[in-house]
């Protein structure tokens, strides 16, 4: 009897997964300005590449990097939304999971980068690739999973053909603000509707 009360408390205590993400897209606006700090980030550094060099412009994705969640929270308040998921929310971890996933996975696209620095910008593409897939479960979104692939595979295809830092970075960039953009209008169009 204990067994079933407990469980039943449990229940009562968390979300269901589609109740969680609900949560998760309400409160992050389905991810997307996060995804455009991030794209507005991978241009800076392009742009560093440019004109300053491709080293400074791993240092700039690093850097810029470090303020991503922190802009894309204030964004968030600013277009009304809360910009914190509930607290009984299990993704909660998931978000934090991925995350801490992500940085550690940084030093190895810096080794990366000492071998060879035109590879630092392909091997970023796969690390955010691989953690935008997980945004699939985040949100229940579908599109994250086509996200992440498209990440995925343009650092494959940047990487094995030799493409210069500068067009790695640009993609990083295009793709984010591209996905970025469509996310951002398909909230909108879901909140108007």
């Amino acid at each position: 009897m204990n067994d079933a009360r407990q469980t039943a408390s449990l229940a009562s205590d968390t979300l269901s997964v589609a109740d969680a993400q609900r949560d998760m897209r309400h409160a992050y606006m389905d991810g997307a300005p996060g995804i455009l700090t991030s794209a507005t980030v991978w241009f800076v550094a392009s742009m560093v590449c440019l004109l300053q060099s491709p080293r400074q412009a791993v240092w700039a994705l690093f850097i810029g990097g470090m303020l991503i969640h922190p802009v894309a929270l204030a964004l968030l308040k600013l277009l009304g939304r809360p910009a914190r998921h509930a607290r009984r929310n299990p993704l909660g971890t998931l978000a934090l999971s991925t995350t801490i996933w992500m940085i550690l996975a940084l030093p190895l696209a810096y080794a990366v980068s000492m071998l060879r620095l035109d590879w630092f910008f392909p091997a970023m593409l796969f690390v955010i690739g691989g953690r935008y897939l997980t945004f699939e479960t985040l949100y229940g979104m579908r599109i994250y999973l086509l996200f992440g692939a498209v990440l995925a595979l343009a650092g494959y295809a940047l990487g094995s053909l030799g493409a210069s830092a500068a067009a790695g970075a640009f993609a990083g960039a295009a793709i984010e603000a591209g996905f970025g953009a469509f996310i951002l209008a398909t909230a909108r169009r879901e909140r108007m509707g």
